[in-house]
């Protein structure tokens, strides 16, 4: 049986990108600047690597999207509703591109969005007053 344990991304500048999840996101790595970054948050690993030298590798060309990338969402969750705020007022501070302000949702969320360097969606949210 097949088990999911990583999401990966591939990315266009990788030292901003790891330095974003690194610096801003609090995710953990060793990286050491080659062509595939390693980060984790808990047990989740959040895999990048180099749209140029992936294209290399495989000897093919790929299309990406470009501006806000709506086909992947990486969601963090926060203890509180409060944090949600505070969390995505920092990381808009930090350089995010904001995306949606942080909202009480009908189903009992409070959730935002931002977007990292390379357009990706990233949701801040808790289901906990």
């Amino acid at each position: 049986m097949l088990k999911l344990n990583t999401i990966g991304l591939f990315v266009n500048d990788m030292e901003t990108m790891v330095s974003f999840y690194r610096d801003v996101m609090g995710m953990k790595t060793d990286w050491m600047g080659d062509a595939n970054a390693e980060l984790c948050s808990g047990e989740v690993r959040l895999i990048m690597f180099g749209r140029k030298d992936f294209e290399a590798m495989t000897s093919r060309n790929y299309t990406y999207p470009g501006g806000l990338n709506g086909t992947v969402e990486l969601a963090f969750d926060v203890a509180k509703f409060a944090e949600v705020d505070t969390e995505y007022a920092r990381i808009v501070k930090a350089g995010a591109t904001p995306v949606f302000p942080p909202t009480d949702e009908p189903w009992g969320q409070r959730t935002s969005y931002v977007a990292d360097p390379d357009g990706n969606l990233i949701e801040i949210s808790s289901f906990t007053h």
